[in-house]
């Protein structure tokens, strides 16, 4: 068989709609990324020779050109995350340097960024709207942190070191990944599981069946808990064997840093690299780079936020601590002195206590089909948007990956999204992430119609799968993480921008970025919304009224703790890169451990070695950046007390609020900038104090 024909039948070659995820194997992808590159390569030099400095002569070929490779190497991204093997790692990595290479060319060109500046000075430019004007700002801001003023062996270094970061970022991950999976314990005696939930029994037996213990059952064992969260943090809960917890906690807390997968020399190494990033573009430091495509003004307006919550937050936690001992003690005396391992047990006891509920009694309440129902009424009465199962119609990566349509208020299918729920240790990295499939936007045709193309968005999530014949039951948590992915989505499919470049999440300053996400996290407190949803799995009863206030009444149990470890995070982030010196004789960790010294109020142990696994920070795009999910937080409650004053019981109100939300920050993507957007929804610029009411911490 020729090469043509193989190539001709590659699946990754398409470039446009739907993946087919059926067809597309781990071999695919070097064939496909090669040519690819080879012919946008080509593109761009053809591009350069007769580029027009105007929207049609340089944005849309430009777009043209970029979305072609995007297409297929976001489609193999996106299998890194949820179906990682090590035939695709190995494709990858082998690809990953030419397309770091192709986008350095592009972003480098000085022809096209030449292009840029003269439509921004020519006499067109009053004709574009405010969206293309923010994209040619965006453009040309682009180039110029990608290195287009630098030359010679300035250039060639900054290529090297974006090519080296990009390898090791992903190697970072690989080891967070392969870390977590090396671990298990594998449990054999009644005593060894006592206080374990029947949820969690179920599935230690199905996860030792997994791993080739085929008569394992959640009556006789074996049973074998991992470090990933559906198992590791029920454990933690619930588990009244201290000295496994123990073992289970140091385990987590060392993941990646020591042995093969050490973590440790590849965070100097990006430390290093980022810093040097940076001043060869004339930055002080990689956090002011950085902050330089933000909403955020400049670190210390970062550093103000973080200390203003801080200060709040740090005396709620040392009580928070000191009520969780008394409590301990006053269960057995010898649990004066707590460690590390016993707080998330002590903590659901105190929680059970005081409000008298365990997270699990809940989960029978919260089967993923009702919890979906329930999350796509909330959605109609908001925005007037229908959502509807459309499996079958789109490939899928797993079975168990769901498709859905969400259609307009005359019924016109405006989007569609991918929803793939449940935790697969083996193949899926961790947490939960929305990510986009494809973009709406209008293209114009070669014979000058024009067609829109429809947002298509990926909803990953890691809940708990169904086990013993039971639905997914959903612990409340994980209710909040699929509210909050699906505000994602929703800002990706119910933009109103038609060109791509800033249509959903695009061009969205980072640390706007979580806004809609945090924004519809509320909606799981209000009280038709979470009735609605809350029934019980097998007998259909509604969720007993008390239950209701009693979550809410929990809801700020400990929230100055959670609070303080947010900040933590924020505030190494933010140091590890603002005055953090690599080689200068202290390490990323010591950094870590000073700034925990005003920033946890239990530090951590001598082996924590947290940064290891901090993929947020040095392997996904929140580097100097974590302080971003605060700085939402504040735009997002801002946002939902506009609800509450306009008053939460009215089904009108929360119509006529909601569709502005809709048409403001979900519709207007990318195309203003973030402040403009909130302003022109809430009327004014945001303040803190509905965060910190939100939160328990200041007097509603």
């Amino acid at each position: 068989m020729s090469t043509n024909t193989t190539i001709n039948k590659n699946p990754l070659l398409l470039g446009q709609g739907l993946p087919p995820f059926a067809e597309i194997k781990p071999e695919h992808v070097v064939p496909a990324m090669t040519q690819l590159l080879a012919e946008a390569d080509e593109e761009i030099t053809a591009l350069e020779a007769q580029v027009q400095p105007t929207w049609t002569g340089l944005v849309e070929p430009l777009d043209r050109l970029g979305e072609r490779v995007t297409w297929s190497w976001g489609i193999v991204g996106h299998l890194m995350g949820v179906k990682n093997s090590p035939e695709l790692r190995e494709a990858y990595e082998s690809v990953q340097p030419q397309v770091v290479q192709f986008f350095n060319k592009l972003s480098q060109s000085q022809p096209i960024y030449a292009a840029f500046k003269a439509l921004k000075a020519s006499q067109d430019w009053d004709s574009l709207d405010s969206a293309q004007k923010r994209i040619v700002d965006a453009a040309i801001k682009d180039a110029e942190l990608s290195g287009i003023g630098l030359e010679g062996e300035k250039r060639d270094r900054f290529n090297a070191i974006q090519l080296e970061l990009a390898e090791i970022s992903t190697k970072f991950s690989n080891h967070v990944l392969d870390a977590t999976k090396a671990f298990s314990l594998t449990l054999t005696s009644k005593a060894e599981i006592d206080g374990l939930p029947p949820s969690l029994v179920s599935l230690a037996a199905q996860a030792a069946r997994e791993a080739g213990e085929e008569n394992a059952t959640p009556e006789n064992g074996p049973w074998l808990i991992t470090l990933d969260f559906p198992s590791f943090g029920p454990f933690m809960q619930h588990s009244t064997r201290s000295d496994l917890r123990e073992k289970l906690y140091k385990a987590f807390i060392s993941r990646a840093s020591s042995g093969e997968l050490d973590n440790n020399p590849l965070i100097e190494r990006i430390l290093q690299l980022r810093q040097e990033k940076a001043q060869l573009l004339g930055f002080a430091s990689f956090a002011e780079l950085s902050l330089a495509r933000k909403m955020a003004p400049s670190v210390a307006a970062v550093e103000a936020l973080l200390e203003e919550l801080r200060g709040t937050s740090y005396e709620a936690a040392k009580k928070d601590l000191a009520d969780l001992k008394a409590f301990a003690a006053s269960k057995d005396p010898k649990n004066s002195d707590l460690k590390h391992w016993d707080i998330s047990f002590w903590s659901e006891r105190q929680r059970e206590e005081k409000f008298a509920f365990s997270a699990e009694e809940l989960r029978p309440y919260f089967p993923l089909e009702q919890v979906l129902e329930s999350l796509f009424g909330i959605v109609n009465r908001l925005f007037g948007v229908t959502i509807t199962a459309a499996d079958g119609q789109a490939p899928v990566w797993h079975e168990d990956v769901r498709y859905f349509q969400v259609a307009n208020e005359q019924g016109e299918a405006i989007a569609y999204f991918y929803l793939d729920p449940y935790s697969r240790p083996a193949e899926k990295r961790g947490g939960a992430w929305m990510d986009d499939c494809i973009g709406r936007a209008k293209i114009t045709q070669a014979d000058g119609t024009t067609t829109l193309r429809k947002p298509v968005a990926y909803l990953v999530c890691n809940q708990t799968p169904p086990v013993d014949g039971k639905p997914s039951l959903m612990t409340f948590g994980e209710v909040e993480t699929l509210f909050h992915e699906f505000g994602h989505g929703l800002q990706h499919m119910l933009t109103k921008v038609d060109y791509a470049d800033a249509a959903g999440i695009n061009n969205v300053e980072w640390d706007a970025v979580e806004l809609p996400s945090q924004f519809m996290e509320n909606w799981c407190y209000h009280y038709p919304t979470l009735m609605g949803m809350a029934k019980h799995y097998e007998t259909g009863e509604p969720l007993p009224d008390h239950y209701y206030h009693k979550l809410v009444a929990a809801k700020n149990y400990m929230s100055g703790s959670a609070m303080l470890r947010q900040l933590h995070f924020s505030q190494v982030d933010i140091e590890l890169h603002h005055r953090y010196q690599p080689g200068n004789g202290e390490t990323a960790n010591d950094v870590r451990n000073r700034i925990a010294q005003t920033t946890t109020v239990l530090p951590p142990l001598p082996e924590d070695a947290f940064l290891c696994a901090f993929g947020h920070i040095f392997a996904g795009g929140y580097a100097a950046g974590y302080y971003s999910y605060k700085w939402a937080e504040v735009l997002s409650a801002d946002a939902f007390a506009a609800f509450e004053e306009a008053g939460l019981d009215s089904e009108q109100a929360i119509a006529s609020t909601g569709r502005r939300f809709g048409d403001t920050v979900l519709a207007l993507g990318g195309s203003k900038h973030p402040m403009e957007v909130f302003k022109s929804f809430r009327g004014r610029e945001p303040s803190t104090v509905a965060l910190l009411k939100h939160s328990g911490l200041v007097a509603a």
